[in-house]
């Protein structure tokens, strides 16, 4: 062996280079030169692993000796944290999710998490993270044996940070691996609906106890059958789905009733089908029925009704079959046959405007973007269409796809939710989609220009019509009477504050086309006297008197005061279901439509609208609650038949 290999091996040992040194390196030399060449191979071997091993031991020792001092206080805290996860899971019960993801992290520490199946954390994987995993997990084990009434699936509270430029919504949910399907979920505890006791107040007691009343009467006399006339106690069909009971399902979810609502859907189960050789019209059945399902699907998780949603989804895409984006207005639920209407080759704009916060909740809901890009289609082509500052005629041809020039401008009917439906679907889509603010707020501005008027001597504000396009009537519809609410959502919103201002007028309108009827109960239509002379503001008549049980007026109450906060806005609702209840219960059982608003004693019309108990007694429900989290308008939007539906962040 070499000098320079003795040197390096003396080195190596440990051994130093003084004197009286040198002859125990001379007898460390020769036993080393005694060994076999085996020997010496061991040796070798064996302080190499032992240096590869002090390499890794080191920097554990240190690590754990920072640890045992003030962070092992943090990471303790942390590991009771992420238990508190996998036992509340288990037990299914609820707990205060930010005491988990409120908690900072230290890139530098390392816990071995308790759970079986539960990652270990470093700096890379954070407590967010995992308390999301626990959460999915927890989910997917309970959508397996939910049942009517359980609670809804737990939700991650998501983080909330401004932009760096100090611009933007706050509360911006954290997008996902796939945003096109994560709910806008804000922190809001899921709501037991089932378990409101204490919770009511007298006036929704009220209500509730008429919904009972209208409900008992029609499951006794028309169960299972679409319309109940509560007169002659006898019943008849439209769809043939059952029609009152689907539309009513998420109102007795909201109201809490859980013996009627395990009823309806026992019934569902068991009795609805869509396998029906009827034609149905594409813009009713699906605010009323679609809508319904999911609706109920979202506030209980039951995918009974995902499924049945599903299923009527499909039979009517063949609507969107048409020689121009504009869908066919009817379908044929079992042959799959669209075609226009029997009166004429048009389609009410109103109508094939007003399907996309359904279909395109049902593309979220199943994953499947057939449905929203059908409908998505139709928006497309009626945003590209000429308008008169913003406003559409109220019809549509679905042949040519071009507006019927000559037909009449309204906000009342065939015109009225092609409006709602701008605000909505923007608000529904995290406010993402701005080509229908725009064309919201530019029908506004055009409403104002072409519109807006005055009535005598009151100086009541409303909405006319203009007549073939261009003549003006002061016939304002009981339909009209939805726009002070949408409105008054769309300022709170991020609209003009004078959207605002022309809602409280026109909810002051609505409520007096009650307050000066003999019966407290507003016209379907009403006209305003233009006559500087005038005495009275509002003319009726006579075909015009009847009253439907219809909810524009209490819909737009309820926004007003969930948003503000006014109780005046409950106080009008109150004289109005008082005003129900003295001229639309019917003594057998029940309520019924009237002829004649204007007559001191009323005469039953011997119908029971299915929008009755779908809208107007939920609406009535709500404006008399001061619970904000039933139903929070951050987190839904209601649909034209009052179904309200998640808004999703893109």
């Amino acid at each position: 062996m070499s000098g320079a290999k003795r040197d390096f091996l003396s080195i190596s040992l440990g051994f130093d280079d003084d004197q009286k040194e040198t002859r125990k390196r001379q007898s460390v030399w020769r036993v080393w030169k005694r060994l076999s060449s085996l020997q010496r191979s061991v040796i070798c071997l064996i302080l190499v692993l032992g240096g590869l091993s002090a390499l890794y031991i080191l920097p554990a020792i240190h690590h754990g000796n920072r640890l045992s001092g003030d962070d092992s206080k943090s990471s303790k805290d942390k590991r009771q944290a992420v238990d508190s996860i996998s036992h509340n899971a288990d037990n299914g019960g609820e707990f205060f999710q930010d005491k988990i993801l409120g908690q900072g992290n230290n890139d530098n520490q390392q816990i071995q998490a308790p759970q079986p199946g539960l990652p270990k954390l470093n700096k890379h994987d954070d407590l967010k993270r995992v308390a999301k995993q626990q959460i999915n997990e927890y989910n997917k084990r309970l959508q397996k044996q939910r049942r009517p009434g359980m609670k809804p699936p737990l939700q991650p509270k998501h983080v909330v940070d401004r932009p760096p430029n100090g611009g933007g919504e706050e509360n911006q949910p954290e997008k996902g691996a796939d945003p096109d399907f994560n709910v806008d979920q804000h922190v809001v505890p899921p709501y037991d609906y089932f378990n409101q006791d204490g919770k009511r107040t007298d006036r929704q007691e009220a209500v509730v106890d008429a919904f009972r009343y209208a409900w008992k009467a029609y499951k006794k006399y028309a169960w299972g059958h679409d319309e109940f006339h509560p007169i002659t106690r006898t019943h008849s069909e439209w769809f043939g789905v059952g029609l009152t009971i689907v539309d009513s399902l998420d109102t007795l979810v909201i109201m809490g009733l859980k013996p009627e609502f395990d009823d309806a859907r026992e019934w569902v189960a068991t009795e609805l089908t869509f396998e029906k050789d009827k034609d149905v019209n594409l813009f009713e059945i699906t605010i009323r029925v679609l809508g319904g399902l999911l609706a109920t699907y979202h506030l209980t998780g039951d995918d009974l009704f995902k499924e049945k949603a599903t299923d009527l989804g499909n039979r009517l895409l063949p609507c969107f079959n048409s020689p121009s984006n504009v869908p066919f207005s009817d379908v044929n639920l079992m042959t799959s046959r669209a075609h226009a209407p029997r009166w004429g080759p048009d389609s009410s704009t109103s109508e094939v405007t007003t399907i996309q916060i359904e279909f395109r909740d049902l593309s979220r809901v199943t994953k499947d973007d057939k449905y929203e890009k059908a409908v998505m289609a139709v928006s497309n082509h009626i945003h590209s269409l000429p308008k008169k500052d913003g406003l559409v005629p109220i019809f549509v041809n679905a042949n040519t796809g071009s507006f019927r020039g000559t037909s009449t401008i309204t906000f009342g009917a065939r015109g009225d939710s092609y409006y709602e439906y701008l605000l909505k679907q923007w608000i529904q889509t995290g406010k993402t989609m701005n080509m229908f603010k725009d064309d919201f707020v530019n029908a506004i501005d055009g409403v104002k220009k072409h519109l807006l008027r005055e009535s005598s001597p009151s100086k009541l504000l409303y909405l006319g019509e203009l007549l073939g396009g261009r003549t003006f009537s002061p016939k304002m519809d009981h339909l009209v009477c939805y726009l002070p609410g949408t409105m008054a959502l769309g300022y709170k919103n991020g609209l003009p504050s004078d959207h605002f201002d022309i809602a409280k007028r026109l909810t002051e309108t609505c409520y007096q086309m009650y307050a000066r009827m003999p019966t407290k109960l507003s016209p379907e239509i009403v006209y305003f006297s233009q006559a500087a002379q005038s005495k009275e503001d509002l003319i009726v008549k006579a075909p015009d008197a009847h009253n439907l049980l219809r909810p524009e007026t209490v819909e737009s109450l309820f926004y007003m005061y969930r948003l503000t906060g006014d109780k005046k806005y409950q106080e009008m609702g109150w004289n109005i279901f008082q005003a129900f209840l003295k001229h639309t219960k019917v003594e057998n059982g029940g309520f019924s439509s009237i002829h004649n608003v204007k007559a001191i004693k009323a005469t039953f019309r011997d119908k029971l609208e299915s929008f009755f108990l779908a809208e107007t007694l939920k609406y009535l429900y709500l404006l008399f609650g001061d619970d904000d989290s039933l139903i929070p308008l951050d987190k839904f939007v209601f649909n034209s038949e009052a179904h309200p539906l998640p808004i999703y962040s893109s």
